[in-house]
């Protein structure tokens, strides 16, 4: 296939190396670098460019400005068999995650169930990372975040709820994992702002303006608020994944939070991972889920969450990502600054 000029072709590993030297150069540790640079690459491979690379300048940007402490470590503690906290020390949310993972998932084979509870944390990107991981080491994984407030909830005009979204993946027997990841809004946030670049409009229900009414301009939706899908039950859903991600770690509520794009303050955001292993309920769980996926898309045709990003995937590591190249250029500039 061929790569229109307006891009750069770049293998995983050469891509993973400009993002931990661009995160280094703004100040992030080795340890932070290399967690967040395999987070966006995973995320741009799966083709999921507005939390891929795109997504890393706000990294960038928040750890040169101080919204992310680039060499906090983050603080394990186990107050049950089943339970492992971390406070992320206003650092970024991957790192914890990688530190606990492979304690993380042999507990939940241990147990039945483990969970990752982290406060005090930069927004986490796509949140299907950390459940995809799981279901790839043969687990069950349910995962809710939040941050600064965004989105409207039910019978408001003004945002009290980040997009909140909720993320499961499941393996199956011969194909990939089940991989569901969605925002509480009717899209995500790094979507109106991408429309805002461009100077296109929104689709009507996707967000208020300022002043409470109904918009397709994304200018005026960034300074109002976000919809939620489905109207009160995906707000009723937002409200769901604050008390997980926000309640239980001791994390700041949406409303109260920072903004992650601006200032000089972490967010404080809040991660909720529930990790279940599908081995101790009976024999068969993933034969039996991927005979299930096959008859839903071959026999009616239904759309399997996960397939596609899969696909991309395999096509990333055979061939390489496409980086846009204004994205390029500004990543070897800002990873050459320190040289």
């Amino acid at each position: 296939m061929s790569v229109p000029e307006a891009t750069v072709r770049l293998s995983i590993a050469e891509a993973e190396t400009l993002c931990v030297d661009a995160a280094r150069a703004a100040g992030a540790s080795a340890l932070a670098a290399e967690s967040l640079a395999r987070a966006t690459i995973a995320a741009e491979a799966d083709g999921q460019a507005s939390v891929g690379l795109s997504h890393l300048l706000d990294y960038l940007d928040a750890l040169e400005a101080g919204r992310i402490d680039g060499h906090a470590v983050p603080v394990l503690t186990r107050p049950a068999p089943c339970i492992m906290l971390s406070d992320a020390g206003g650092g970024i949310a991957q790192l914890g995650f990688d530190m606990a993972f492979d304690e993380l998932a042999q507990v939940a084979r241990t147990f039945g169930v483990a969970i990752f509870s982290q406060r005090n944390a930069y927004t986490c990107g796509a949140l299907g990372w950390f459940v995809g991981r799981l279901a790839e080491s043969g687990l069950v994984g349910l995962a809710a975040t939040n941050g600064p407030a965004l989105l409207a909830g039910a019978g408001t005009t003004r945002p009290v709820f980040c997009t909140n979204p909720l993320a499961f993946a499941a393996p199956r027997a011969n194909g990939p994992p089940l991989l569901i990841d969605q925002a509480s809004s009717a899209t995500a946030f790094v979507n109106i702002r991408a429309a805002a670049a461009r100077g296109e409009a929104i689709p009507e229900g996707w967000a208020l303006g300022p002043d409470g009414a109904p918009t397709t301009d994304p200018a005026q939706a960034m300074r109002g608020a976000l919809l939620a899908f489905g109207g009160t039950r995906g707000a009723n859903i937002a409200l769901m994944v604050e008390v997980l991600a926000a309640g239980l770690s001791g994390a700041t509520w949406s409303l109260d939070a920072p903004p992650f794009a601006e200032g000089a303050e972490s967010p404080g955001s809040g991660l909720f991972v529930l990790a279940i292993s599908p081995g101790l309920f009976g024999e068969g769980f993933e034969a039996r889920l991927g005979a299930h996926l096959d008859r839903l898309r071959r026999d009616y045709r239904m759309h399997v969450p996960g397939e596609a990003k899969a696909a991309r995937r395999r096509d990333s590591a055979d061939g390489g990502l496409a980086v846009p190249g204004a994205i390029y250029r500004e990543l070897v500039e800002r990873a050459d600054s320190d040289r």
